[in-house]
């Protein structure tokens, strides 16, 4: 793609990285096949190729972002299939986080767009507060009609709508501190903790933690360390989610400084794309450049480093079918695609695809609040893709995609961490209670 940006221009080095972005698009237009929102609306600018256009015109022109654009971007999940099937390789992830981040200093919002965006970025980044906030969203529960007829109420309609019924309680089990193996001891990690999974699924990083002590794997929570960023990040406040990252790194610093890392455990898909991340996002921060470039090369998914201990075979799934739910932050953003298939197969597990699996489920972080309309069709038609093969559970690596389609899934949708868990001598988790092997289990 030809650009025309001016030598002024190019000195911001955000523009400059963006031009560079921009002429490697030949408008071949194959991203367009694996696109979710055009696959949807069928819209031209709700295409990755229509939206590097708005975003090359907004910058190349130095204005400020107009409605138009803004509603088109807004509508971008970020799900990145469009940069696996590039074949120029378009680095689509960090040129619309560019046009996010422009979006948010010259776009001013309406006001209850601000609102809920604020409301959001104030609440979710914080266990406390996000189980407040659920607790009282409990409350709200019988105006959910009433909302859901509103318009201007939407984003709120949807936050009661994927708001689980009952919380689970807060448990230390995985907090701060150190979990020590019984034994000898092969290997040393920390532990991403996050906001939101804590609060919503806090069983998924016990499960994790038990895996790996079990597996010799010393695991350190460490304290002070908290929210990745990534909410915040693809909201455009840029600011904020710095802010988030130079604190987890500097957390981690002292974890690797003073007793050794061999990796940093996420199990949160979309929580990985964005540690693997920092090491870009603060290239240009000469106190921290090199320190989060040293933590984007420890983080690791869970399974990934998994993939690395020779886990034996086990027979605790066999009988059982299998759906993996490949969240779009793990085979597109952290290009992870067969590692946690293979885990759960040498489990013992008849592990199925889902239909078309490049396609997201809608959840995306904020995105299914904020457009909850087209995140619904997107989760409608995953579901109805996982119908298709006919499983007894399903396992996904991401706390938003399991709340995006369990409460429609008709089966069981756990966590890959906890499934593994219990086929290597761990507790069998409670929404599996009905599932048994149909040949006796390996013993650990």
């Amino acid at each position: 793609m030809q650009t025309n940006f001016t030598s002024d221009q190019l000195l911001d080095p955000a523009v400059a990285q963006s031009e560079k972005i921009l002429r490697k698009c030949v408008h071949c237009g194959f991203c367009t096949a694996t696109c979710p929102t055009y696959l949807t609306l069928g819209d031209e600018l709700d295409s990755p190729r229509g939206r590097i256009y708005l975003i090359k015109d907004m910058l190349e022109n130095g204005r400020d972002a107009d409605a138009r654009t803004v509603k088109h971007i807004d509508r971008c999940l970020s799900c990145l299939a469009c940069t696996t099937t590039c074949p120029s390789g378009v680095d689509y992830m960090h040129l619309v986080d560019h046009a996010r981040a422009h979006i948010e200093r010259t776009w001013r919002r309406p006001l209850l767009d601000r609102f809920y965006r604020a409301l959001l970025a104030a609440v979710l980044p914080h266990p406390a507060r996000f189980r407040l906030a659920l607790t009282g969203a409990r409350l709200a529960r019988p105006f959910a009609g009433l909302l859901s007829r509103m318009p201007a109420a939407a984003p709120l309609s949807a936050m009661l709508a994927l708001a689980p019924a009952r919380l689970p309680k807060a448990s230390g089990a995985a907090g701060p501190g150190a979990h020590k193996v019984i034994g000898g001891r092969r290997g040393r990690v920390a532990i991403l903790s996050g906001c939101a999974q804590p609060v919503l699924d806090p069983a998924i990083n016990e499960a994790t933690v038990e895996l790996l002590n079990r597996l010799g794997v010393e695991v350190v929570a460490p304290a002070g360390e908290g929210c990745c960023g990534a909410l915040v990040h693809h909201m455009g406040r840029e600011a904020q989610a710095l802010d988030a990252a130079r604190r987890n790194v500097d957390v981690w610093t002292r974890e690797i400084d003073n007793g050794g890392l061999d990796a940093i455990i996420i199990t949160t898909s979309g929580c990985g794309t964005t540690v693997k991340d920092y090491g870009h996002m603060l290239a240009l921060d000469p106190a921290y450049a090199q320190k989060a470039a040293r933590v984007s090369a420890l983080a690791k998914d869970v399974t990934e480093y998994l993939s690395t201990l020779d886990l034996p075979r086990s027979e605790t799934g066999a009988g059982i079918r299998l759906a993996y739910h490949s969240a779009c932050s793990m085979q597109h953003g952290q290009r992870i695609k067969d590692q946690p298939k293979r885990l759960l197969a040498s489990a013992g597990f008849t592990v199925v695809d889902i239909p078309e699996r490049h396609l997201c489920c809608g959840s995306a972080g904020t995105y299914n609040i904020l457009q909850s309309e087209i995140a619904g069709r997107l989760r409608e038609r995953k579901l109805a893709n996982i119908a298709r093969v006919k499983p007894d559970v399903i396992a996904a690596g991401n706390i938003g995609c399991i709340t995006q389609i369990g409460s429609g899934a008709g089966v069981p949708i756990v966590h890959t961490a906890q499934i593994l868990n219990w086929a290597y001598g761990g507790r069998k988790p409670p929404a599996l209670a009905g599932l048994t092997a149909t040949r006796p289990i390996a013993a650990e």
